[in-house]
């Protein structure tokens, strides 16, 4: 990709391919940065068809910041007891008494986000562009694998907080709906540039590509 015009062709090709086949999530329905805050929390290493179910009764359960404040680590805990890992109930609670103690919005910030307890840089990057459109990258396992393929560098585990990976990516991005530019990246990694079985004839970015699967040969 050497120009702009290759840029710009590259993110219409990716976000056409994502409204038609996108996936369909209800923190997706929202650009409220509570439920997504949530939303990305609870999808920490959790597959995000098995996190619907508990995320629906969760916001069902405390639709705001305030609701979640006044009830208690272990009401929070029952509710989201069916995707495990025990330290996403505290996590949660702690972070809407924080929030309360700060006036009871979340806003529009990186740094403030990441100053909240147990909100890492990832999850800041993801409120900043799902609940308020901002031109944040979102990398992660799909996205510097996408990233990785197309420009043939090597993909490791700390691509996640590579400089260049970040620099690539913003480069790509679409800055007028980041929101949906990130989504599209999430879900092309997720269905068709897959780790093991990437459906390369499938993929709306062959033609930036510079990998070569072994079904392409």
């Amino acid at each position: 990709m050497n120009n702009g015009k290759t840029a710009v062709e590259f993110r219409n090709k990716l976000i056409k391919w994502w409204k038609f086949y996108g996936r369909k999530f209800p923190w997706r329905e929202t650009e409220d940065p509570y439920k997504i805050l949530v939303a990305e929390v609870l999808l920490h290493r959790t597959r995000a068809e098995q996190v619907v179910p508990v995320y629906s009764a969760f916001i069902s359960e405390f639709p705001d910041i305030f609701s979640l404040a006044k009830s208690s680590k272990d009401k929070v805990m029952k509710l989201i007891y069916p995707l495990g890992l025990r330290w996403r109930a505290e996590l949660l609670y702690e972070m809407a008494i924080e929030i309360m103690r700060r006036g009871g919005r979340i806003k529009a910030d990186k740094n403030w986000l990441c100053s909240l307890p147990g909100v890492s840089d990832y999850i800041a990057s993801a409120v900043m562009s799902f609940a308020f459109n901002k031109p944040e990258p979102i990398l992660d396992t799909n996205t510097v694998r996408i990233i990785g393929r197309l420009t043939g560098m090597r993909v490791r585990d700390s691509s996640r907080r590579s400089r260049k990976f970040r620099e690539i990516y913003l480069y790509l991005m679409d800055r007028k709906t980041p929101r949906v530019f990130n989504m599209a990246m999430i879900d092309l990694g997720a269905l068709v540039c897959r780790a093991r079985t990437p459906l390369c004839d499938r993929c709306p970015l062959k033609n930036w590509c510079a990998y070569t699967c072994t079904s392409c040969l």
